[in-house]
Formats: C-alpha cells, sequence, structure tokens
C-alpha cells in the first residue's frame, strides 16, 4: 500500500514499506490530490498547475497550467475521461483528460451572497460581495456588519468541487454555500448553506452529501430538496475531512478533526432517509 502527501514545502512525497522518497518538487504549495482507481493520480498547487501522474511509474505525464491563480479544488468524473477545478481565479474549468486540454471555462460570479443565520439580536444579515467589499444590504452600519460576518471569512473563491458518484452533477463549495450544479445544463438547481465556513463535504449517495463546518457536527443533506436529513456530533473540535466508502455492503464514513483523531463511523442510510432533523 502506498501513500501520497503535499506539503507547503512544494514536496510530493510518496510512502510505503520503505522510506519516503521525493517526486516532484513545485513552484507552489501542493493543494488537492485525487486518485483514479490505482493508475493515476492528479496533483494541484498554487502556481496554478495541475498534473496527471502514472502512479505504476511515478511519472509526470502531463503538465497543465490551469489557471492563472491557485488550484483550490479539482475532482475527477467516475468515467475518467474528465475532470473540474476550480481556482483563486473564480473560474471553473473542465478538463479533457483523453486529451490533456481544456474542455470548458466557466466564471464564477463574484456577486454571490452568503446568508447567516440570525444573530442573538434576531436580525437576519446577507452579506454580498462588490470589489472585494462586504455590504449590508440591510443599511446597518458598517461596524455592525463586520461583528455580523466576523466567524465567516470573506471569500468568493471556490475551494471545494466535487463530481457525484454517478456523474450526473457536481458540488461547488464557497465559504458557507454548497451550488449544486446538473452536468448537462452547467447550471445550479439547488443551494445548500450552513452557518459555518464549509471544510469538507463527501456524497455518501447520488442524492445525499455529508458536510462538515469549521465545528464538531457532520450534517447529512439531500441533494434534492436541500434539506437537512441528520447531523450528529462527530468530535470535541472541528472537523478537517471527511471520506467514505462502502465495505461488504455497508456505507462507513472517515472523520478526521483538529482534536487529533481520526474515527471511522458506520452509516445506516435507511435510518438517515427517515430522520428528520430539527436543529438544521
Amino acid at each position: 500500500m502506498e501513500l501520497v502527501a503535499g506539503c507547503y514545502e512544494q514536496i510530493l512525497f510518496g510512502f510505503a514499506a520503505r522510506p519516503g522518497e521525493l517526486w516532484l518538487e513545485f513552484l507552489g504549495t501542493i493543494t488537492c490530490l485525487e486518485f483514479y482507481g490505482t493508475a493515476h493520480l492528479l496533483s494541484g498547487a498554487e502556481d496554478g498547475l495541475i498534473c496527471i501522474w502514472n502512479t505504476k511509474r511515478w511519472e509526470c505525464l502531463k503538465s497543465i497550467k490551469a489557471h492563472k491563480g491557485h488550484v483550490t479544488s479539482l475532482s475527477i468524473h467516475p468515467s475518467g475521461k474528465l475532470a473540474l477545478s476550480v481556482g483563486t481565479d473564480k473560474t471553473l474549468r473542465t478538463w479533457n483528460l483523453v486529451e490533456g486540454r481544456s474542455a470548458f471555462i466557466k466564471n464564477l460570479k463574484q456577486s454571490e451572497f452568503i446568508s447567516l443565520n440570525p444573530l442573538k439580536s434576531g436580525i437576519r444579515w446577507y452579506i454580498f460581495f462588490s470589489e472585494r467589499k462586504a455590504d449590508s444590504i440591510n443599511q446597518q452600519n458598517a461596524k455592525n456588519c463586520m461583528y455580523a460576518y466576523k466567524d465567516v471569512p470573506l471569500s468568493t473563491d471556490a475551494h471545494i468541487i466535487k463530481w457525484s458518484p454517478d456523474g450526473e452533477k457536481y458540488v461547488t463549495v464557497i465559504t458557507n454555500k454548497v451550488d449544486i450544479y446538473k452536468l448537462d445544463t452547467a447550471s445550479i438547481i439547488g443551494t445548500i448553506t450552513i452557518e459555518k465556513r464549509i471544510s469538507s463535504i463527501r456524497f455518501i449517495t447520488d442524492s445525499v452529501l455529508a458536510i462538515a463546518g469549521d465545528d464538531e457536527i457532520i450534517r447529512f443533506y439531500s441533494c434534492d430538496s436541500q434539506k437537512c436529513l441528520c447531523e450528529f456530533k462527530a468530535h470535541e473540535n472541528r472537523i478537517k475531512d471527511i471520506y467514505s466508502f462502502e465495505r461488504e455492503g455497508q456505507h462507513v464514513i472517515v472523520t478526521a478533526s483538529s482534536d487529533g483523531y481520526i474515527k471511522v463511523w458506520n452509516l445506516d442510510l435507511h435510518k438517515v432517509s427517515l430522520l428528520n432533523c430539527s436543529m438544521c
């Protein structure tokens, strides 16, 4: 078994039963890694490059200048023929992996707003972005506005992108908002918003999303209704990442947290689909 790790030192390391070995030095921090099967790996970095690796020989097959800014996230289509990437240049790009070229570029709207839940005062705030500045559309003063969104980092950059298991839809995450896109129209068919900045997201099925914010809670949402199905406290500190897989017909979730623990959970999807969480 082999493990791949990217780091701030602009180095991609591979670990196996032997000591770690250096594969490539980038010009920027490695920001994302994703395997396709056991034969290929895609890596993205702050220098805007996406590299396609052969994992048998650990050879870089193709290096693509993907974004003008950082590559913040990438995702490979279940067919292995397409990939999506997002970056700090505020574009979503579709890649033809068979030919190693760009297939489609979509500019992500910079006027998207972040909806925050009511504060203790009961006021509901909406923040929108214009020229990297934040304003409150309910005309409260700047001091109160800063107080309202101080727990949610101001960013209009998509930092997560994921394909659904069937490849018919994909999601992008901007701060605390999940936009659900339909592949054949490349249009948004639904939006999910939570209170905290989203740190990780995972399709459990084609219609159920697991979402972790900057807190200790895992939340399960329906892609169809965009409603929360249930939630549970997984850790004592914020959750950094979620992974899921099936084993002998059982859905398994793995969570990693700032509390130093990695936990493995058995998930009963039948019970999740029957629950209606009143807290969501």
